[in-house]
């Protein structure tokens, strides 16, 4: 609400007409001079309270708002081959982000229109959870993930892809097409075909429908946080053309 100054201000400036002046008597001055501060202390206590404004706001515990957590999070997890480079306790800290954005989730994310575009998965806390054998300890030796996109297309398509190189010389890619269903206003259930491999000049398709279920945490223009039914925790980041 808005405060107009004139009621911050006092009545009348000035005595009221006809009043008679009042004499003023002369002060007595101090017994004893006021005390004098030493501008070196006062130096240096400005000094010591700028460094600590400096470690509060660095200090990612005190970061509350969800720009703040968002860009916490995803500097947690850039440059980390998706959470693979990642130390258990540099996962716990990614881990503690997540929680805290969860209460700022829309009411109904299912429900969400920002859930639909093309979306990096920059982050996962068990590395086989997206793309299977090709991130497994062996597999991330033969096969350099180059992208992995998830594509949500309105009404209820959802595309998987990971790019890779094979053996440091050779192109390919996985692809998965699902279908989405909502099992509530937080849970989703994909059921995708078989997927499809491309490498060089070879293209084929192997094994068979899979499912997943997966808990949206949270939502918004940047990021979208989800978790599956095993407990593993995803970053996903809007991708912009």
């Amino acid at each position: 609400m808005a405060v107009h100054s004139s009621t911050l201000l006092p009545t009348s400036f000035s005595a009221a007409e006809g009043s008679k002046p009042k004499l003023l008597k002369p002060r007595s001055l101090p017994s004893s001079p006021p005390p004098i501060v030493s501008l070196h202390h006062h130096r240096r206590q400005r000094k010591t309270l700028r460094i600590l404004t400096s470690v509060s706001v660095s200090n990612p515990e005190v970061r509350t708002s969800p720009d703040d957590l968002v860009a916490s999070i995803l500097s947690k997890v850039t440059q980390t081959d998706r959470g693979v480079l990642l130390k258990n306790e540099e996962h716990e800290e990614v881990a503690a982000v997540a929680e805290a954005l969860q209460k700022y989730c829309v009411n109904e994310p299912v429900n969400c229109p920002l859930i639909f575009g093309d979306w990096d998965v920059v982050y996962c806390s068990r590395p086989t959870s997206p793309g299977g054998g090709y991130r497994s300890t062996f597999g991330r030796l033969v096969f350099k993930t180059k992208e992995m996109i998830q594509v949500v297309e309105a009404p209820d398509i959802v595309r998987n892809k990971i790019s890779f190189s094979a053996f440091g010389f050779l192109d390919g890619e996985v692809s998965l097409t699902g279908t989405l269903k909502a099992l509530d206003d937080k849970w989703i259930k994909v059921v995708f075909e078989a997927p499809e491999l491309k490498i060089g000049a070879l293209e084929f398709r192997y094994g068979g429908q899979s499912e997943v279920e997966l808990q949206i945490t949270y939502i918004d223009d940047k990021i979208r946080l989800g978790k599956g039914s095993r407990g593993s925790l995803f970053v996903f980041q809007r991708r912009h053309y």
